[in-house]
């Protein structure tokens, strides 16, 4: 079993464990366990190989312990949860055979793999961050295929607060982020995460994807409105709250060349870095 998959609390107990276990690391004598790397390498477990990873955006309190080479301090390779030292992909993993497709992130766990997927995999922690963290209370799915979590998508609820902004509230639901790792890509998971996000909502008029779009985010939506015709005039980018004056239409902006210069930046959607129309 992995750590998905055994009984969790909160973020409040994940972080009383992990104090506890790092206090009692710093007492304990010099000799340390050690870690085996699925290259049969090990890495010793000593509270200087040791960092604290912040898990919400909005409280800084919550953490996690993560573990990392002498030689690269910027590399995590292991995770602690449910007591235990867990490699970051292993972390992702479920021995849930029932854990297909599409699922909404429910539990503190959960949303540990989503900071794996946005933060550690694919990556290093010195890399350029693309996703920042996210709250504790974001509506997130997580995409599971042959017992691993691959990807994911978040977005935001008609009626819902914008962030760093108590006065206003989102005019339509949009789709935030969508996230595939780099060994899923091109398989269509992210056509399969804008139809999930396009079919939560069938009852509104437009809906929305977050500004700015990537070139890869343009390509599928491309690809997803060539098949759709139907949402052609349903789907916005958008800049929150979302009111008209901050919609611009994909499919015509797609047909008027708008996008053709258009460059991956840390705040666009993002599901694959590779320019063009591929499949994810």
């Amino acid at each position: 079993m992995y750590p998905v998959d055994l009984p969790s609390g909160g973020d409040s107990e994940l972080t009383s464990a992990s104090i506890k276990y790092l206090s009692s690391l710093e007492s304990e004598p010099a000799d340390s366990d050690w870690f085996i790397l699925p290259s049969k390498s090990k890495v010793a477990i000593t509270a200087c190989n040791i960092k604290q990873l912040q898990l919400f955006n909005d409280k800084p309190e919550c953490i996690l312990l993560t573990l990392h080479k002498p030689d690269e301090p910027q590399k995590v390779v292991a995770l602690h949860l449910c007591g235990n030292w867990w490699h970051v992909d292993d972390v992702l993993r479920t021995s849930n055979k029932s854990r297909n497709g599409l699922e909404v992130v429910k539990c503190t766990i959960e949303r540990v793999l989503m900071l794996v997927l946005s933060q550690l995999v694919d990556r290093s922690l010195g890399d350029e961050q693309l996703f920042s963290n996210h709250r504790p209370t974001e509506n997130c799915k997580l995409f599971w295929t042959h017992g691993e979590a691959v990807g994911f998508y978040s977005f935001k609820h008609k009626g819902s607060l914008c962030e760093n902004c108590i006065s206003q509230c989102y005019e339509l639901p949009v789709l935030d982020t969508i996230f595939v790792r780099s060994h899923c890509r091109r398989r269509g998971f992210g056509l399969l995460m804008l139809q999930d996000f396009c079919d939560m909502f069938p009852n509104e008029d437009v809906l929305g994807v977050s500004s700015p779009l990537s070139v890869s985010m343009v390509a599928v939506c491309k690809k997803f409105l060539m098949q759709h015709k139907e949402h052609r005039d349903v789907l916005y980018e958008v800049e929150a709250p979302g009111s008209w004056i901050q919609r611009r239409n994909i499919w015509l902006n797609i047909q008027l060349g708008r996008y053709s210069q258009s460059k991956n930046s840390p705040s666009s959607v993002e599901v694959e870095k590779d320019e063009g129309s591929n499949q994810l």
